[in-house]
């Protein structure tokens, strides 16, 4: 059997380092035979390495869907407010498309892109990773230990430098650019809880600011950027030099410039985003936040999205009538405990991105393209439900924690 043809769309860290490099560990299933990317090193490195063809090399998507259809799916991996678009158009000529998160930014992309992917022929595989983590799919697995769930602690310890990195300094640091940050980071844990619970959202109330990462509490004399001496660089954990000028050249490191050397590094830092005081950035999106949720079933579910927590990493409880469930997904350790029964201890540790998600997904869509399945577990009907969830908390964060009955915004999208 021939691999499938994949189109990348987008070739900066999810477009070249997940997808093209699964692509590339598994060439007897798949085979990037073009790529849309405006950044000519990032276009020309990933083109390549795939050995992809000078006439397949787009600067941008609307080239790729100019032609007729030339591949089997299409991986779209730009930038949060230029999902929309370019996947409507991939469906229209037929691909079948693997979409990263999140797939709209508001009301009017879900509903654009929720029905141009009901009448589509071909189907849309959503990148909401952690459904496809061994560590929550032990979750759900073992609900029935526990009974009926009654309700749900969830938090996402985001990790101060990931933060600092992706938040205040980078890509997704300001909600007119990108995305409110309980959409771009947390619609995956909207995501999880729906999926765990089985139940639509009613109601939501949430409240959060953008507590830390702004000029009232920039150092005195502090500079513009970490890279010209700051007064407190010796106890300043946000320090660019900390954290992009060590040995180590994975990522986050990896994002701030294409070449790795110490010198290339310095330089980004002295003209780039990745170089500027966490304190003088034009970033606006919370850094802390809280969510309450009323399930349509009775479940009710509290989420935290923080910044400030040295690892990364998910915990959740799961509280339920006959016992409840512990875990931590960075450790992938999973307790169930059964009330007036046994203590059942699991390790589940994955390796690879997103403890094994990203791997996850691939496959996924892998059974998308050969027919095994016809629609993903992560489908765009099941997305569209933790995008309103985390649109709901955004709003009512801005309003004060008021309350938003999620009927509404809904009907605004499937009908």
């Amino acid at each position: 059997m021939n691999p499938y043809r994949i189109i990348i769309v987008g070739a900066g860290n999810r477009g070249y380092e997940v997808y093209g490099r699964y692509i590339l560990k598994n060439p007897s299933v798949m085979k990037a035979v073009a790529v849309a990317e405006p950044i000519d090193e990032r276009r020309e490195r990933l083109a390549r390495e795939h050995r992809i063809l000078k006439e397949l090399c787009f600067k941008s998507w609307e080239e790729v869907f100019e032609r007729e259809k030339f591949a089997d799916g299409v991986i779209i991996a730009t930038m949060d407010r230029m999902h929309v678009e370019p996947a409507v158009k991939a469906l229209e000529k037929g691909y079948h498309v693997l979409l990263e998160k999140p797939i709209a930014v508001d009301i009017d992309g879900l509903r654009k892109l929720f029905h141009s992917a009901k009448e589509a022929k071909s189907s849309v595989t959503v990148a909401h990773v952690l459904r496809y983590t061994p560590f929550f799919r032990k979750i759900k697995e073992s609900l029935h230990h526990i009974g009926k769930i009654v309700g749900i602690n969830l938090v996402e310890n985001v990790g101060y430098f990931h933060f600092a990195h992706s938040f205040v300094r980078g890509n997704w640091r300001n909600s007119e650019t990108s995305a409110p940050s309980i959409l771009a980071k947390s619609c995956h844990d909207m995501d999880i809880l729906y999926w765990l619970v089985e139940s639509n959202a009613k109601t939501i109330s949430s409240f959060g600011s953008l507590v830390h990462f702004k000029s009232e509490n920039s150092p005195k004399n502090s500079p513009e950027r970490c890279i010209y001496g700051c007064p407190v660089e010796d106890d300043c954990p946000y320090d660019a030099k900390k954290i992009y000028l060590t040995d180590y050249t994975g990522w986050p490191v990896s994002v701030i410039s294409l070449d790795m050397s110490l010198p290339s590094r310095i330089k980004a830092l002295q003209d780039g985003p990745y170089g500027r005081c966490v304190y003088k950035c034009d970033n606006n999106v919370a850094d802390h936040q809280i969510v309450n949720i009323l399930f349509e079933n009775g479940v009710f579910a509290s989420f935290t999205m923080t910044a400030f927590t040295s690892r990364i990493t998910r915990i959740i409880y799961i509280y339920g009538t006959h016992g409840e469930i512990f875990g931590d997904l960075e450790k992938g350790l999973i307790k169930i405990f059964k009330f007036g029964g046994e203590e059942i201890t699991m390790n589940v540790k994955a390796s690879g991105g997103h403890s094994g998600g990203d791997e996850g997904v691939m496959k996924e869509f892998l059974k998308v393209l050969n027919g095994e399945k016809k629609e993903p577990l992560t489908s765009i009907e099941a997305s569209v439900e933790s995008h309103i969830m985390a649109l709901a908390a955004e709003e009512s964060r801005k309003n004060g924690g008021k309350p938003i009955e999620l009927r509404t915004l809904r009907s605004q999208v499937l009908n």
